[in-house]
C-alpha cells in the first residue's frame, strides 16, 4: 500500500508496459494539455469571427438526419478544389462550427472549406459505425453535388483532427466501389492530426465506458489494417506535448503507409499539445498550414 506523497505502486500491465491507470491517462488529453480550455476558447472565438467576416457559411444537407449537414464556405472562383474537415471532440462532442477558424486561409487561397457535422457516439448508442458511414456518406455527396457550388469533383481532400483524424483515417481507406459506387480516387489527398489508427489499446483504456466496443468495429475501423485501400498521398502530424500514446499511434502509422510502399510525410510540431496543434491549420506560415496549401496545390506554398 503506497503511503500519501509516496509514488503511485504500478498495476498490472495491460497494454505495452502500461497499467490501466497509464493507459487511460494517455487517451485523456486533459491530462497532456492543461490549456485545453483556453485553446477551446480561442478557438471559438476565430471560428466566430472568420464566419462573420466571410459571410457566415451556407449550411447545406448531405442526409435525411437533422445533424447530417455540412458548412460550405464557397471559393471566389469557379472549378476550385474542396477541403473537408472532420471535427474532433473524442467521438462524443464537438460541431462543425467550432471549425470555422481555418475557412479563411483556404478560401483565400482559391478553395471551397468545408467542415462536417454529424452524431456523436452518445446519440449512436456506443457505436462508431454509424458516424463513419456518416462522414463517407458526406464524402460521397460533396462529390457527387460538387459542380452545384461550383467546386472541382476531382480535387477533394479530407483533414480531421483526433477523433476527427480516427474518422478521417477511415475515409482515407474506405472501399469507395464496394461501399458506395463512387471511384477509388474520390480523395485526393488526406491529413490527419493527432489521431487513433488501430483501435485494440483504445478498446482497453477509460474510453471503453461510452464507446461500445466489438471485435468487429475495432477490426472494421482500425485504419492501419486497411492500408491497402488508401489511394491518395497522406500527411500524418502530431505535437510533441501530446501523449505518448497519441505520439505512437501517428508514429506507427505513418510507419506502416511508409512500409506499404504509399506516399507519406510525417510532421511533429515541436512544443505543442494535442489541441494547439489543430489551431495552427488555418496559419499558411504554420507546419500545417504549408501542407494544407501544397496539398491542394495553391500558388506561392
Amino acid at each position: 500500500m503506497t503511503t500519501a506523497g509516496a509514488a503511485r505502486e504500478k498495476g498490472p500491465r495491460v497494454f505495452l508496459d502500461y497499467d490501466q491507470a497509464e493507459l487511460d491517462r494517455c487517451y485523456d488529453q486533459a491530462n497532456w494539455a492543461p490549456n485545453m480550455e483556453l485553446v477551446h476558447r480561442r478557438s471559438d472565438a476565430h471560428s466566430a469571427d472568420v464566419s462573420a467576416r466571410l459571410g457566415g457559411p451556407e449550411r447545406l444537407a448531405y442526409g435525411p438526419a437533422e445533424i447530417e449537414k455540412l458548412d460550405l464556405f464557397r471559393a471566389r472562383v469557379p472549378g476550385a478544389p474542396v477541403f473537408v474537415y472532420v471535427h474532433g471532440g473524442a467521438w462524443r462532442s464537438g460541431s462543425s462550427s467550432r471549425c470555422h477558424g481555418p475557412a479563411e486561409m483556404f478560401v483565400d487561397a482559391g478553395c471551397n472549406y468545408i467542415a462536417l457535422d454529424f452524431n456523436n457516439v452518445i446519440e449512436t448508442g456506443g457505436d462508431l459505425l454509424p458516424m463513419i458511414d456518416q462522414v463517407r456518406r458526406a464524402v460521397v455527396w460533396i462529390y457527387r453535388n460538387a459542380a452545384s457550388f461550383g467546386a472541382d469533383p476531382e480535387r477533394i481532400y479530407v483533414y480531421g483532427h483526433s477523433s476527427g483524424a480516427h474518422l478521417a483515417g477511415n475515409i482515407l481507406t474506405t472501399d469507395w466501389p464496394k461501399r458506395h459506387g463512387a471511384p477509388m480516387s474520390i480523395i485526393k489527398g488526406g491529413m490527419v492530426t493527432s489521431g487513433m489508427y488501430e483501435l485494440a489499446p483504445v478498446r482497453l483504456s477509460a474510453r471503453s465506458k461510452y464507446v461500445n466496443f466489438t471485435d468487429d468495429m475495432v477490426d472494421q475501423l482500425s485504419s492501419i489494417r486497411h492500408i491497402d485501400l488508401l489511394n491518395c498521398p497522406v500527411v500524418v502530424s502530431y505535437g510533441d506535448q501530446e501523449s505518448p500514446e497519441f505520439q505512437r499511434q501517428n508514429e506507427e502509422f505513418a510507419a506502416a503507409v511508409k512500409r506499404a510502399g504509399k506516399s507519406v510525410k510525417l510532421q511533429v510540431g515541436v512544443g505543442l499539445n494535442h489541441f494547439e496543434i489543430a489551431e495552427t491549420l488555418g496559419n499558411p506560415h504554420s507546419m500545417l498550414g504549408r501542407s494544407a496549401l501544397a496539398m491542394i496545390g495553391a500558388k506561392g506554398a
